[in-house]
């Protein structure tokens, strides 16, 4: 541990940050953007970071503070899992601890290990949300028809408003749901440069009432939902595999998508045959 070098993160380190992060997610699994370039600058290079280094040069700790909307500062680390049980770990809380102003309020875990929930309760944190990250390897792919009397429209200027709706419809029912305005909500869909429009779906019943819907991103299922009336009528498997079927058209070698670990939706995924691959977590202080 004495020979662990201590430095300040920049963007050279990016590649390194990388490599790193690869290797959690080979170790533990959890979410794969998180080796993307994109979410490792927000995550690490957005505020204050820290990276420890070995005898050998290499990456084996990381850790970086950021603002966070509402005040307070939201914290992020990696450990190397070759390097664990060394006091690494202890050594980036404390790091984060002082940086974030005396008190560690905030925790964002992309790749979860079998000892992230021991160690963040210890600091006096809880878990306020997590997901199953799900992986389909596209090899099986089961048919699963519409319902009948129901129609599916694609993602236009138009047909925007029907898929917004659905999402309202669909999702009310949870806690801390956050009713995103229109505008607001179609802009993040939009702006994100991997959405998939053309193989987005909205449903409508009989009566042209939205009955579910499901958006896509590269080659994720990024937002699933069915509303009330129309949930245990196969709607949802069938927009699930109609998903599936359309990403691996569209080039993709495998599917992802994530759920919260107390959604009954999960059971439904599995039986689709996702396997989960991991578990993405946020974490607060008790108070």
């Amino acid at each position: 541990m004495a020979l662990t070098e201590w430095t300040p993160l920049g963007p050279a380190d990016l590649p390194d940050l990388r490599e790193l992060a690869l290797a959690c997610l080979r170790a533990d699994g959890g979410l794969p953007l998180l080796a993307d370039e994109a979410m490792l600058r927000r995550l690490f290079l957005d505020g204050p970071g820290v990276g420890g280094r070995d005898e050998t040069g290499d990456l084996v700790a990381a850790a970086a503070v950021r603002p966070v909307g509402g005040g307070g500062w939201s914290a992020t680390g990696l450990v190397r899992p070759s390097a664990r049980h060394t006091g690494l770990g202890e050594q980036l809380a404390a790091w984060c601890t002082q940086r974030s102003g005396g008190v560690l309020t905030r925790v964002v875990v992309e790749t979860t290990s079998a000892g992230t929930d021991d160690f963040l309760g210890a600091l006096g944190l809880r878990r306020t949300f997590a997901e199953h990250v799900m992986r389909h390897d596209l090899d099986a792919v089961p048919l699963v028809r519409r319902p009948r009397g129901t129609k599916a429209l694609a993602w236009s200027e138009d047909t925007a408003p029907l898929f917004h709706r659905a999402y309202r419809a669909s999702f009310a029912d949870r806690p801390g749901f956050p009713d995103t305005p229109l505008e607001e909500w179609v802009g993040e869909l939009t702006e994100d440069p991997g959405f998939r429009p053309d193989r987005s779906r909205v449903v409508l019943d009989a009566d042209a009432r939205v009955a579910g819907f499901v958006t896509l991103s590269d080659c994720w299922l990024d937002q699933v939902g069915v509303v009330p009336a129309w949930r245990g009528r196969g709607l949802g498997a069938h927009l699930v595999a109609r998903s599936l079927r359309a990403l691996a058209r569209g080039g993709c070698e495998e599917a992802w998508l994530a759920v919260n670990v107390d959604n009954p939706a999960h059971r439904l995924y599995e039986r689709l045959g996702f396997v989960d691959a991991g578990l993405r977590s946020r974490w607060e202080r008790e108070t």
